[in-house]
Protein backbone atom coordinates (compact mmCIF):
# COMPACT_ATOMS: atom_id res chain seq x y z
CA UNK A 1 0.00 0.00 0.00
CA UNK A 2 1.13 3.37 -0.51
CA UNK A 3 0.03 6.02 2.10
CA UNK A 4 -0.17 9.98 2.12
CA UNK A 5 -0.54 12.28 4.82
CA UNK A 6 -2.08 15.47 2.67
CA UNK A 7 -4.22 18.28 2.84
CA UNK A 8 -7.44 19.98 1.63
CA UNK A 9 -9.04 21.91 3.85
CA UNK A 10 -7.28 20.44 7.30
CA UNK A 11 -4.63 17.32 6.89
CA UNK A 12 -6.38 13.83 5.92
CA UNK A 13 -5.16 10.70 5.76
CA UNK A 14 -5.02 8.75 2.18
CA UNK A 15 -4.05 6.02 0.42
CA UNK A 16 -3.16 5.85 -3.46
CA UNK A 17 -4.75 2.95 -5.28
CA UNK A 18 -4.29 2.99 -9.43
CA UNK A 19 -2.56 6.51 -9.60
CA UNK A 20 -5.70 8.07 -7.57
CA UNK A 21 -6.23 8.84 -4.15
CA UNK A 22 -8.64 8.31 -1.53
CA UNK A 23 -9.50 9.29 2.42
CA UNK A 24 -8.49 6.53 4.28
CA UNK A 25 -11.49 6.93 7.04
CA UNK A 26 -13.99 7.04 4.67
CA UNK A 27 -13.10 3.44 3.08
CA UNK A 28 -14.26 1.90 6.54
CA UNK A 29 -15.41 3.58 9.95
CA UNK A 30 -13.14 1.67 11.96
CA UNK A 31 -10.23 3.38 10.03
CA UNK A 32 -8.68 6.53 11.66
CA UNK A 33 -7.39 9.91 9.50
CA UNK A 34 -4.58 10.44 10.99
CA UNK A 35 -1.01 8.17 9.97
CA UNK A 36 0.48 7.56 14.00
CA UNK A 37 -3.22 6.75 14.98
CA UNK A 38 -3.03 4.54 12.04
CA UNK A 39 0.58 2.85 13.30
CA UNK A 40 -0.64 2.72 16.86
CA UNK A 41 -3.39 0.54 15.50
CA UNK A 42 -0.84 -1.92 14.45
CA UNK A 43 -1.83 -4.75 12.52
CA UNK A 44 -5.62 -4.35 12.54
CA UNK A 45 -5.21 -1.50 10.63
CA UNK A 46 -2.98 -2.50 8.41
CA UNK A 47 -5.34 -5.61 7.63
CA UNK A 48 -8.53 -3.53 7.79
CA UNK A 49 -7.29 -1.11 4.75
CA UNK A 50 -5.69 -3.65 2.68
CA UNK A 51 -9.24 -5.36 2.10
CA UNK A 52 -10.20 -1.68 1.33
CA UNK A 53 -7.22 -1.33 -1.27
CA UNK A 54 -8.64 -4.80 -2.51
CA UNK A 55 -11.98 -3.09 -2.90
CA UNK A 56 -11.40 -0.55 -4.66
CA UNK A 57 -9.17 -2.41 -7.35
CA UNK A 58 -12.07 -4.39 -7.90
CA UNK A 59 -14.77 -1.33 -7.41
CA UNK A 60 -13.16 1.42 -8.26
CA UNK A 61 -16.63 3.85 -7.87
CA UNK A 62 -17.47 2.49 -4.13
CA UNK A 63 -16.02 5.47 -3.11
CA UNK A 64 -15.04 9.17 -4.31
CA UNK A 65 -11.41 9.69 -4.92
CA UNK A 66 -9.81 13.16 -3.65
CA UNK A 67 -9.13 16.53 -6.09
CA UNK A 68 -7.17 19.19 -5.51
CA UNK A 69 -5.02 18.15 -2.31
CA UNK A 70 -1.50 19.02 -1.35
CA UNK A 71 0.64 16.44 -0.59
CA UNK A 72 2.41 16.95 2.96
CA UNK A 73 4.92 14.01 4.62
CA UNK A 74 3.66 11.11 5.12
CA UNK A 75 4.33 11.23 8.59
CA UNK A 76 4.33 15.31 9.07
CA UNK A 77 5.07 14.85 12.79
CA UNK A 78 7.20 11.53 13.57
CA UNK A 79 7.69 11.15 17.44
CA UNK A 80 11.51 11.03 16.45
CA UNK A 81 13.79 10.89 13.66
CA UNK A 82 17.18 9.15 13.61
CA UNK A 83 19.58 8.98 10.84
CA UNK A 84 22.02 6.35 10.33
CA UNK A 85 25.76 6.07 8.28
CA UNK A 86 24.86 2.66 6.54
CA UNK A 87 27.13 3.18 3.11
CA UNK A 88 30.31 2.25 3.01
CA UNK A 89 31.26 3.96 -0.64
CA UNK A 90 30.28 7.15 0.96
CA UNK A 91 31.97 7.30 4.38
CA UNK A 92 35.17 6.44 2.57
CA UNK A 93 34.80 8.42 -0.48
CA UNK A 94 34.17 11.51 2.01
CA UNK A 95 36.87 10.46 4.24
CA UNK A 96 39.31 9.66 1.20
CA UNK A 97 38.40 13.25 0.02
CA UNK A 98 39.70 14.37 3.01
CA UNK A 99 43.14 12.94 3.06
CA UNK A 100 41.45 10.62 5.84
CA UNK A 101 42.16 6.43 5.75
CA UNK A 102 38.87 4.59 5.95
CA UNK A 103 37.46 4.50 9.83
CA UNK A 104 37.27 1.00 11.02
CA UNK A 105 34.79 1.52 13.60
CA UNK A 106 32.05 1.59 10.50
CA UNK A 107 32.23 -1.92 10.36
CA UNK A 108 31.84 -2.87 13.68
CA UNK A 109 28.72 -0.85 14.78
CA UNK A 110 26.11 1.17 12.93
CA UNK A 111 25.99 4.48 14.49
CA UNK A 112 23.10 7.44 14.24
CA UNK A 113 22.37 10.65 15.09
CA UNK A 114 18.95 12.49 16.46
CA UNK A 115 17.99 14.78 13.70
CA UNK A 116 14.99 17.76 14.45
CA UNK A 117 11.56 16.02 14.25
CA UNK A 118 9.69 18.94 14.31
CA UNK A 119 11.79 20.00 10.95
CA UNK A 120 9.66 17.22 9.05
CA UNK A 121 8.34 18.44 5.34
CA UNK A 122 7.10 16.54 1.97
CA UNK A 123 7.84 17.87 -1.51
CA UNK A 124 7.19 21.16 -2.40
CA UNK A 125 9.02 24.40 -1.74
CA UNK A 126 11.39 24.60 1.43
CA UNK A 127 12.85 27.99 2.61
CA UNK A 128 16.20 28.93 4.02
CA UNK A 129 18.12 31.43 6.03
CA UNK A 130 21.11 33.40 4.83
CA UNK A 131 23.51 31.12 6.64
CA UNK A 132 22.36 27.69 4.94
CA UNK A 133 23.21 28.86 1.70
CA UNK A 134 26.42 29.14 2.86
CA UNK A 135 27.14 25.20 1.40
CA UNK A 136 23.47 24.22 1.26
CA UNK A 137 23.14 20.08 0.50
CA UNK A 138 21.03 17.32 -0.40
CA UNK A 139 21.54 13.89 0.73
CA UNK A 140 20.09 11.29 -1.11
CA UNK A 141 18.41 9.01 1.38
CA UNK A 142 15.85 6.38 2.06
CA UNK A 143 13.88 5.90 5.12
CA UNK A 144 11.48 3.60 7.16
CA UNK A 145 8.96 4.25 9.71
CA UNK A 146 8.38 2.31 12.97
CA UNK A 147 5.15 0.50 13.02
CA UNK A 148 5.32 -1.05 16.51
CA UNK A 149 6.07 -0.56 19.62
CA UNK A 150 9.79 -2.45 20.85
CA UNK A 151 12.70 -2.60 22.80
CA UNK A 152 16.01 -4.18 23.13
CA UNK A 153 14.91 -5.27 19.53
CA UNK A 154 17.14 -8.57 17.73
CA UNK A 155 18.10 -7.50 14.22
CA UNK A 156 16.71 -11.08 13.17
CA UNK A 157 13.41 -9.99 13.92
CA UNK A 158 13.76 -5.72 13.62
CA UNK A 159 12.31 -6.20 9.84
CA UNK A 160 8.77 -7.17 11.65
CA UNK A 161 8.64 -3.35 13.69
CA UNK A 162 8.98 -1.70 10.10
CA UNK A 163 5.29 -0.31 8.84
CA UNK A 164 7.13 1.31 5.40
CA UNK A 165 9.38 2.93 3.35
CA UNK A 166 9.63 6.57 2.05
CA UNK A 167 12.36 8.47 0.86
CA UNK A 168 13.95 10.87 2.44
CA UNK A 169 16.28 13.94 1.96
CA UNK A 170 18.64 15.16 4.38
CA UNK A 171 19.17 19.04 4.03
CA UNK A 172 22.59 20.06 5.41
CA UNK A 173 24.62 23.41 5.57
CA UNK A 174 27.71 22.34 5.63
CA UNK A 175 29.45 25.07 6.61
CA UNK A 176 27.50 25.05 10.04
CA UNK A 177 27.69 21.15 10.05
CA UNK A 178 31.75 21.61 10.03
CA UNK A 179 32.00 24.79 11.99
CA UNK A 180 30.13 23.32 15.03
CA UNK A 181 31.65 19.64 14.51
CA UNK A 182 35.16 20.82 14.72
CA UNK A 183 34.03 20.44 18.53
CA UNK A 184 33.38 17.19 18.44
CA UNK A 185 29.97 17.58 18.83
CA UNK A 186 27.03 17.32 16.00
CA UNK A 187 25.96 17.18 13.69
CA UNK A 188 22.85 19.56 15.15
CA UNK A 189 22.80 23.04 13.61
CA UNK A 190 23.53 22.20 10.41
CA UNK A 191 21.07 19.91 10.15
CA UNK A 192 17.99 20.95 12.49
CA UNK A 193 16.46 23.11 10.16
CA UNK A 194 14.79 20.73 7.41
CA UNK A 195 14.56 17.40 6.65
CA UNK A 196 11.85 16.14 3.62
CA UNK A 197 10.11 12.53 3.37
CA UNK A 198 7.75 11.76 1.06
CA UNK A 199 6.11 11.08 -1.51
CA UNK A 200 4.29 8.66 0.51
CA UNK A 201 4.92 5.56 2.93
CA UNK A 202 5.28 2.59 0.96
CA UNK A 203 4.18 -0.86 3.16
CA UNK A 204 6.96 -3.62 2.97
CA UNK A 205 4.78 -6.16 1.27
CA UNK A 206 5.20 -4.15 -1.85
CA UNK A 207 8.63 -4.10 -1.54
CA UNK A 208 8.73 -7.56 -1.75
CA UNK A 209 9.87 -7.77 -5.87
CA UNK A 210 12.75 -5.96 -4.91
CA UNK A 211 14.37 -8.14 -2.71
CA UNK A 212 17.40 -9.22 -3.25
CA UNK A 213 20.28 -11.44 -0.93
CA UNK A 214 21.29 -9.63 2.33
CA UNK A 215 25.58 -9.07 2.51
CA UNK A 216 27.36 -11.38 4.10
CA UNK A 217 28.18 -10.93 8.21
CA UNK A 218 25.09 -9.32 7.74
CA UNK A 219 21.39 -9.51 8.99
CA UNK A 220 18.05 -8.10 7.66
CA UNK A 221 16.14 -7.62 4.46
CA UNK A 222 18.26 -5.57 1.78
CA UNK A 223 16.64 -4.34 -1.32
CA UNK A 224 17.64 -3.80 -4.87
CA UNK A 225 16.43 -0.85 -5.30
CA UNK A 226 18.17 2.08 -8.12
CA UNK A 227 18.12 5.23 -6.18
CA UNK A 228 18.95 9.01 -8.39
CA UNK A 229 19.38 12.54 -7.59
CA UNK A 230 18.66 15.31 -10.16
CA UNK A 231 19.21 19.12 -9.89
CA UNK A 232 17.07 21.02 -12.35
CA UNK A 233 16.57 18.25 -14.31
CA UNK A 234 19.74 17.27 -14.69
CA UNK A 235 21.34 13.85 -12.73
CA UNK A 236 23.85 14.37 -10.36
CA UNK A 237 23.76 11.55 -8.31
CA UNK A 238 23.16 7.49 -8.87
CA UNK A 239 23.15 4.85 -6.20
CA UNK A 240 21.15 1.33 -5.13
CA UNK A 241 19.66 0.89 -1.93
CA UNK A 242 21.61 -2.35 -1.92
CA UNK A 243 24.70 -1.00 -1.50
CA UNK A 244 23.71 -0.38 2.00
CA UNK A 245 26.48 -2.43 4.59
CA UNK A 246 24.17 -2.21 7.49
CA UNK A 247 20.79 -3.40 6.97
CA UNK A 248 17.89 -1.65 8.70
CA UNK A 249 17.30 -3.69 10.77
CA UNK A 250 20.46 -3.35 12.56
CA UNK A 251 20.25 -0.17 12.69
CA UNK A 252 16.34 -0.61 14.61
CA UNK A 253 19.00 -3.14 17.08
CA UNK A 254 21.29 -0.54 17.72
CA UNK A 255 18.22 2.35 18.19
CA UNK A 256 16.31 0.28 20.36
CA UNK A 257 18.95 -0.94 23.10
CA UNK A 258 17.87 0.10 26.04
CA UNK A 259 15.36 2.41 25.18
CA UNK A 260 11.57 2.17 23.19
CA UNK A 261 11.19 2.63 19.51
CA UNK A 262 7.80 3.62 19.08
CA UNK A 263 5.10 3.74 15.96
CA UNK A 264 6.20 7.00 13.70
CA UNK A 265 9.54 6.82 14.59
CA UNK A 266 11.51 7.88 11.38
CA UNK A 267 15.05 5.97 10.69
CA UNK A 268 17.30 7.43 7.95
CA UNK A 269 19.54 5.60 5.81
CA UNK A 270 22.28 7.52 5.54
CA UNK A 271 23.27 9.40 2.28
CA UNK A 272 24.35 6.63 -0.66
CA UNK A 273 27.51 6.74 -2.45
CA UNK A 274 27.59 9.86 -4.62
CA UNK A 275 24.35 11.06 -2.71
CA UNK A 276 25.56 14.50 -1.87
CA UNK A 277 27.65 17.46 -3.13
CA UNK A 278 30.31 17.61 0.13
CA UNK A 279 30.71 13.97 -1.56
CA UNK A 280 31.16 14.84 -4.81
CA UNK A 281 32.69 18.34 -4.94
CA UNK A 282 35.49 16.50 -2.62
CA UNK A 283 36.08 14.35 -5.33
CA UNK A 284 35.82 16.75 -8.21
CA UNK A 285 38.72 18.57 -6.46
CA UNK A 286 40.97 15.12 -5.73
CA UNK A 287 40.64 14.69 -9.65
CA UNK A 288 40.99 18.30 -11.07
CA UNK A 289 42.64 21.15 -9.40
CA UNK A 290 40.51 23.55 -11.13
CA UNK A 291 36.93 21.84 -10.39
CA UNK A 292 34.58 24.69 -9.49
CA UNK A 293 31.93 23.03 -6.38
CA UNK A 294 28.11 22.99 -6.83
CA UNK A 295 26.39 23.84 -4.47
CA UNK A 296 22.17 24.43 -4.30
CA UNK A 297 20.81 27.76 -4.08
CA UNK A 298 17.63 29.64 -4.67
CA UNK A 299 15.42 28.22 -7.85
CA UNK A 300 16.91 24.70 -7.84
CA UNK A 301 14.86 22.38 -7.51
CA UNK A 302 15.40 19.11 -6.50
CA UNK A 303 14.58 15.33 -7.14
CA UNK A 304 14.71 12.42 -5.57
CA UNK A 305 13.90 9.04 -7.49
CA UNK A 306 13.98 5.89 -6.08
CA UNK A 307 12.28 2.58 -7.61
CA UNK A 308 9.37 1.70 -5.66
CA UNK A 309 9.33 4.32 -3.50
CA UNK A 310 8.60 7.39 -6.48
CA UNK A 311 9.85 10.96 -6.23
CA UNK A 312 10.38 13.81 -3.94
CA UNK A 313 10.81 16.89 -5.03
CA UNK A 314 11.61 20.31 -3.54
CA UNK A 315 12.01 23.72 -4.67
CA UNK A 316 14.62 26.37 -3.05
CA UNK A 317 13.15 28.99 -2.04
CA UNK A 318 15.09 31.86 0.38
CA UNK A 319 13.79 33.45 3.70
CA UNK A 320 13.24 37.40 3.54
CA UNK A 321 16.16 37.94 5.94
CA UNK A 322 19.64 38.87 6.51
CA UNK A 323 20.00 37.67 10.15
CA UNK A 324 23.07 35.31 10.46
CA UNK A 325 24.61 33.66 13.34
CA UNK A 326 27.71 33.05 11.09
CA UNK A 327 27.99 36.82 11.97
CA UNK A 328 27.47 36.48 15.26
CA UNK A 329 30.41 34.42 16.47
CA UNK A 330 32.37 36.24 19.06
Amino acid sequence: MKLSTYYTSEEHLGIFVSNKLYQVNLLHQDLPNDILDFLEQGEKSMTLLKSCEQRLIDNPDFITSVEDYQLLAPVPRPRSCRDGYAFRQHVATARRNRGLGMIPEFDQFPIFYFTNHNAIFGGGELSFMPDHFRQLDFELEVAIVIGKKGRNIRAEVADQYIAGYTIMNDLSARTLQMEEMLLNLGPAKGKDFATSIGPWLVTTDELEVFRTTTKDNHTGVQYNMPMTCTINGVQVSSGNMNQMDWTFAEIIERASYGVDLYPGDVIGSGTVGTGCFLELNGTGKLNNPDFVPQWLNVGDVVSLQVEGLGELTNTIIAEQTDWSILNRKK
